[in-house]
C-alpha cells in the first residue's frame, strides 16, 4: 500500500468514527502547502481522492481551478498555495484534493501532499500572532496555530477560504448545470 493510500485509509477511519467519540474533535488533517504545514477539522474533511480532469470555469479568481465531477456530483475545486497568494507549483503523484463540506457546499482543496491525521487538544491551540497594523493575507484563514511534535500547524478556517463572491459564483455554476441536466 502506497504512503496517499495509507493516509486516506487512516483519515477514511477517523472519519468513520468521528460522530462516535469526543475524542475525534480533537482530530485534524493535515498537509502541506509551500513550506507550511496546515491542518483542517476532519469533520470536514468527506474524502481524499486523486486529481481528476478538472474543467476550468472562465473569469474565476485564479485560485478556483474549476469544477469535477465526483460520482456525478459537480464540485468546486480550490488550489490552496494560489489561495494564500504562493507560487505556482507543477501537481504530481503526491498532489491530491481534500473534499470538504463548508456551509452545505462540497468544495476540493488541492494540497501538494497530504501529512497525516494528527490529534490536537483546545488547550494545545493557540491564536495567531498580530502582524502589525495589517494582518497578513494567509492569517486571515488561520485560526489557530498548534504545536505538533517538533512542527508547526497553521489551522485553517474552511469558512474563510472561500468568499461570498466565491460561493456567489459557485451556486450560480450549479444552479446553470442543474437547468441543464
Amino acid at each position: 500500500m502506497d504512503a496517499l493510500s495509507e493516509l486516506k485509509k487512516e483519515a477514511e477511519d477517523a472519519l468513520d468514527t468521528v460522530n462516535e467519540h469526543d475524542t475525534q474533535k480533537s482530530k485534524y488533517m493535515t498537509f502541506k502547502s509551500g513550506n507550511e504545514h496546515f491542518g483542517l477539522k476532519i469533520q470536514y474533511v468527506n474524502e481524499i481522492i486523486q486529481i481528476p480532469h478538472i474543467t476550468a470555469i472562465p473569469e474565476t479568481e485564479d485560485y478556483i481551478k474549476g469544477l469535477i465531477n465526483l460520482r456525478g456530483k459537480i464540485i468546486p475545486v480550490i488550489d490552496v498555495r494560489l489561495r494564500f497568494k504562493q507560487e505556482a507549483y507543477q501537481y504530481d503523484d503526491r498532489t491530491c484534493i481534500i473534499v470538504i463540506n463548508v456551509n452545505a457546499v462540497i468544495v476540493g482543496l488541492v494540497v501538494e501532499k497530504i501529512a497525516e491525521v494528527v490529534e490536537i487538544k483546545d488547550e494545545n491551540i493557540l491564536p495567531p500572532p498580530k502582524m502589525g497594523r495589517v494582518e497578513r493575507t494567509d492569517h486571515r484563514f488561520v485560526y489557530g496555530i498548534a504545536r505538533v511534535g517538533n512542527s508547526v500547524k497553521l489551522l485553517l478556517d474552511p469558512d474563510k477560504l472561500l468568499n461570498d463572491d466565491d460561493f456567489a459564483a459557485i451556486e450560480q455554476t450549479n444552479t446553470m448545470i442543474s437547468v441543464k441536466d
